[in-house]
């Protein structure tokens, strides 16, 4: 059985674009990444697998039920929203007491021991957190009643880089204990961090289901040159290198392949400085386009 499984799943909200016949299999025990600009639909396929919001068609379900028919599956999930609010004047720990008393067991214990992974203080009132602290709140809230599905919407927004860091390593042991994760993102390296599968979605559509192995072998880097003089443009045309710019010493390119031939290319002249990211998430979108014959 399916741990998620949306079925031409379709929202529609009249003239708005929502998602249009989503289809694809989440396993369980899988890190699975869904991902997309933001707009693209996420938000809206999360909202409706969890019964926030009923489809217009087609249907989704967690662990083969319905949650809009089986609200009672919800109790096996953790959902992380993409944006977090509660009543302002209670303490921390009032908040998640009361959230634990909805799932009839003793998570005392383990809200502790979270708090603590997440550097999270219990003592205080959510008013007078900040919106990374509030999200801290999400996560153990989420996670505290020990879910089998673990549902993330865009997590790590107001976290910083080493709040992240544990975050990731936290979500890891969930999934070493069995439960399963489905990551929202819109970026990239997150889900190339933690996923073994990923679903891309843009405009509402699936554009493609990949395993994360193959999404590493045909990424693009974004390589940007500054050089001492100009550089004639046929020195970069060479496999792999495409949407190549050049304006006064600045050269820049999306390069797919092994990067130590374009290293080597680069090394054959002089430099001033050089800059090697993933590109954007918006132009390994355009790729996929570009790739099964579609325009944007």
């Amino acid at each position: 059985m399916s741990a998620i499984e949306f079925k031409k799943l379709t929202k529609s909200y009249g003239k708005s674009r929502g998602i249009i016949d989503v289809n694809f299999k989440v396993e369980e025990g899988d890190i699975f990444g869904f991902i997309g600009p933001n707009g693209a639909g996420k938000s809206t396929a999360i909202r409706t697998l969890l019964g926030l919001i009923h489809p217009t068609s087609g249907s989704a379900t967690i662990f083969g039920k319905s949650c809009i028919e089986h609200p009672q599956v919800k109790k096996d999930v953790g959902y992380l929203p993409s944006e977090v609010f509660y009543y302002d004047h209670m303490r921390v720990i009032d908040l998640l007491n009361y959230s634990a008393s909805f799932y009839k067991k003793d998570c005392k214990k383990r809200i502790r021991e979270l708090a603590e992974i997440m550097d999270l203080d219990l003592k205080k009132k959510i008013d007078d957190l900040s919106f990374g602290n509030r999200k801290k709140v999400g996560i153990v809230q989420g996670l505290l009643h020990d879910p089998k599905l673990i549902i993330l919407d865009e997590p790590t927004s107001g976290l910083d880089p080493l709040m992240q860091q544990k975050f990731f390593e936290l979500i890891r042991d969930e999934n070493k204990k069995g439960a399963t994760i489905f990551f929202s993102s819109h970026i990239l390296g997150e889900v190339q961090r933690m996923c073994n599968r990923v679903a891309l979605i843009k405009e509402g559509r699936i554009i493609k289901l990949e395993k994360m192995s193959d999404l590493r072998e045909n990424n693009y880097k974004r390589i940007r040159i500054e050089t001492p003089a100009a550089i004639d443009r046929s020195f970069f045309e060479m496999p792999g290198v495409s949407k190549l710019e050049l304006k006064d010493h600045m050269v820049n390119f999306l390069f797919r392949g092994d990067i130590n031939t374009v290293i080597r290319k680069i090394s054959q002249t002089n430099i001033a400085n050089l800059l090697i990211e993933e590109p954007d998430l918006e132009e390994i979108f355009l790729h996929y386009y570009e790739k099964e014959g579609e325009t944007v």
